[in-house]
């Protein structure tokens, strides 16, 4: 049998970069300064919110889980974030509040899951409709943010050597480095990775598969917070419709960057790169200048069946044994 240098549990996150670099590829040339360092970068800037969404969202969707109410707690953490500033709390306690209030939402639906058994796609619809919910009973008009400090974060920027990033990259890269570290060197992150390969063969290895699934959807919904707070230094606004459908395109990075729907393969890398392929596409059409934004969707939809196809037919894009019992032996070893 012939070896390859490359593990096959690589490749649908390779192929993911290698799409990025193409279709970065064929807009640098066909549009004059496209292939420069901060559109590059401005794919960050546009999408730091989408990136922390998509950490979260990779956790959960490795344990075999989905959640839905992730685009509705943006909302909700930019209307609390806008409420909370103009009725004059210090930002600190502001900022606080939010993470507190998505961390408690994900970790009641994660609870139902677990208790009663029932399917995350219910539970977390049901949460995106009371998400959803309670922005309009804040307010149904849109708030502005002018509190002096947090318009000073959302406008400073960080030079690069003549090129600029926000500090909601920053906060983004970070967050996402954080995960990565949890995900693939802490005993919680292996037994995601058993839950999702297999949750009844976790259970026998006696990990904590229970307390796992419930810890996801805290992490999604503390992750959901946080991309609200720097949806609401992007835009300066709390508003109850901003997010629509953007858990849609958190679920599509997540996809497109290899992890598989059926949980126990994927990388936190793979979604970061489906997010930046979301990012070159729009702004690939938006150099264009004669398509409608909807072709962004158009797009996405038609790579994100193609990726479910992938994951369906590449040898090795899901293993389950392999992820399951390297992640079983080391977290049990570490009891």
């Amino acid at each position: 049998m012939t070896k390859t240098f490359l593990p096959a549990r690589f490749r649908p996150v390779l192929v993911t970069y290698a799409l990025f670099a193409l279709v970065f590829g064929v807009g640098a040339v066909a549009y004059p300064g496209f292939a420069s360092g901060q559109v590059l970068l401005n794919l960050l800037v546009d999408n730091a919110f989408l990136v922390v969404l998509a950490v979260g969202l990779t956790f959960v969707i490795l344990t075999g889980g989905i959640d839905l109410s992730v685009g509705s707690v943006v909302a909700l953490s930019t209307m609390v974030t806008a409420t909370g500033l103009r009725a004059g709390w210090p930002v600190p306690v502001v900022v606080a509040a939010v993470l507190a209030i998505g961390s408690v939402l994900g970790l009641l639906m994660g609870l139902v899951i677990h208790h009663f058994d029932i399917q995350p796609f219910i539970v977390t619809l049901a949460g995106m409709f009371l998400a959803r919910g309670l922005c309009f009973v804040i307010s149904v008009e849109s708030i502005p943010i002018k509190d002096p400090a947090f318009r000073a974060v959302a406008t400073a920027t960080l030079d690069l050597g003549g090129l600029n990033i926000t500090y909601g990259v920053l906060i983004a890269l970070l967050t996402a480095a954080v995960a990565a570290y949890v995900l693939h060197l802490t005993r919680f992150g292996r037994t995601v990775y058993a839950v999702g390969g297999s949750e009844a063969s976790a259970r026998l290895m006696g990990l904590p598969a229970g307390r796992v699934k419930v810890g996801v959807y805290v992490i999604s919904g503390f992750c959901s917070a946080l991309g609200g707070l720097l949806l609401s230094v992007y835009m300066l606004s709390g508003y109850s419709l901003h997010a629509v459908g953007m858990e849609l395109d958190a679920i599509a990075a997540v996809v497109i960057g290899g992890t598989v729907l059926t949980g126990g393969a994927g990388y936190l890398a793979g979604s970061l790169a489906g997010v930046l392929v979301l990012g070159v596409i729009q702004t690939l059409i938006s150099f264009q200048g004669t398509l409608s934004s909807w072709w962004t969707k158009i797009v996405i939809g038609l790579l994100l069946l193609a990726f479910v196809v992938v994951q369906r037919v590449l040898p090795g894009a899901r293993r389950p044994a392999d992820s399951v019992t390297p992640a079983g032996r080391s977290a049990v070893a570490a009891r």
